[in-house]
């Protein structure tokens, strides 16, 4: 492992830095001597980057800003290998622990070598396991005792057990793993693939809420001093929508707060926004277009080419049972010279509704009729109605579509 880890650091994707080596290094070296439980935010800016132990991880964002460039430069380093190595390192997104993925060559990929291989893996990582002596380990992290932690033999062979017990994993996931890929091309591809061109780990930045009764909604925007934002049960329900579409096509999803999320790490990455006026970048990076929302005291969408022409909830009805109004927008950010995705609605229901829009085969179909030909690689705006009954999300409908 350790050699793998020179191999990647020799690259030039990583020999020209000093930032993102250091960082690789360490996550990969304290997690094979037992001590992934330490690798937080907090502790990395300390001991890789001299931050003072006080420093303020909001205001300075260089341990999230280094570990999405590792992620980046991984996968860059890992694609343009023309044969994979037998073992990759992989830092999957929200996370600063790396994992140890095992990988075949194409042509070692039907389900009958990929069991035959499974089996031989795990018969070898078993054999060598029982091989060695045993050793007093505790809890699920396989860290030795207190009182012997320290003895350079004990900590080899907790890193060795731990690689093993890893490699065991693998083997059983690569040998049943191929049950579950879909050899087929998911129907919304066309509307994903600009974002998941370039690259494979996607952003979701999504707005918070905090309680307000005297709101037509009951919530408002929280802000970066706020204590304990929260993101509803239908903000949650887009976010899932989208993550689990994106992973079945390979990408890795990383979730980020809009209040804290800075343009420096919009552009490392396309990005998907979930929510409207819950989260300024939804608000700023739409405001240039032709559907966008509203700057004025009531929300809504409004079309910039058509003054006048807006659509809002009803405040007259409760807002449980008020139709909402969503956005759906994918475009090329100048500022940020990469792809975006919105997915927002005036309120919580629309955001839901978006997220269900981009993932249904049949919805994409509408749109794709609507967008016409080239939809793939076409900047695009949809304007959506949702039913809403009972605070439930009702299928949405498509009211307006603009292509650049």
């Amino acid at each position: 492992m350790l050699l793998e880890l020179h191999q990647v650091l020799a690259s030039p994707h990583f020999c020209n830095s000093k930032r993102y080596p250091a960082l690789l290094q360490y996550v990969v070296e304290n997690t094979l001597a037992g001590k992934a439980d330490l690798l937080k935010e907090r502790t990395l800016g300390v001991e890789v980057f001299d931050r003072p132990p006080s420093y303020d991880t909001n205001a300075d964002t260089v341990v999230r800003y280094t570990a999405g460039e590792v992620r980046k430069r991984l996968s860059l380093y890992y694609h343009e290998l023309e044969r994979k190595p037998p073992i990759q390192i992989s830092l999957p997104a929200g996370s600063y622990v790396p994992e140890f993925l095992h990988s075949q060559d194409e042509q070692e990929d039907s389900p009958a070598a990929r069991m035959a291989h499974a089996d031989g893996m795990r018969d070898s990582a078993m054999h060598e396991l029982e091989s060695i002596p045993p050793w007093p380990l505790v809890d699920a992290g396989l860290r030795a005792p207190a009182d012997v932690a320290t003895r350079e033999p004990g900590r080899a062979m907790v890193a060795r057990r731990w690689l093993l017990a890893a490699v065991v994993a693998m083997a059983v996931v690569a040998g049943a793993g191929w049950r579950y890929r879909s050899p087929h091309a998911l129907p919304p591809d066309d509307f994903w693939a600009p974002v998941l061109r370039d690259q494979r780990m996607v952003p979701i930045c999504t707005g918070g809420s905090v309680f307000a009764q005297n709101s037509f909604s009951g919530v408002v925007t929280a802000g970066k001093d706020a204590d304990y934002p929260f993101v509803s049960m239908q903000a949650a329900s887009a976010i899932a929508q989208v993550s689990a579409l994106l992973e079945r096509s390979g990408a890795t999803t990383e979730l980020q707060n809009a209040a804290t999320t800075t343009l420096t790490e919009l552009r490392e990455h396309p990005v998907v926004f979930v929510g409207g006026y819950n989260n300024q970048w939804t608000l700023r990076l739409l405001q240039p277009l032709r559907f966008h929302f509203s700057p004025e005291a009531t929300p809504s969408i409004v079309d910039a080419t058509q003054p006048g022409v807006g659509w809002e909830r009803d405040h007259t009805q409760p807002y449980s049972s008020a139709d909402d109004y969503a956005l759906v927008a994918r475009f090329r950010n100048p500022t940020t010279d990469s792809w975006v995705v919105v997915l927002a609605g005036v309120g919580r229901n629309g955001s839901e509704a978006a997220a269900q829009f981009v993932t249904s085969p049949h919805y994409m179909q509408l749109l794709r009729d609507r967008a016409g030909s080239d939809f793939s690689n076409r900047n695009i705006e949809a304007v959506l109605k949702v039913s809403v009954i009972d605070g439930k999300t009702g299928a949405p409908s498509l009211l307006a579509v603009h292509v650049w």
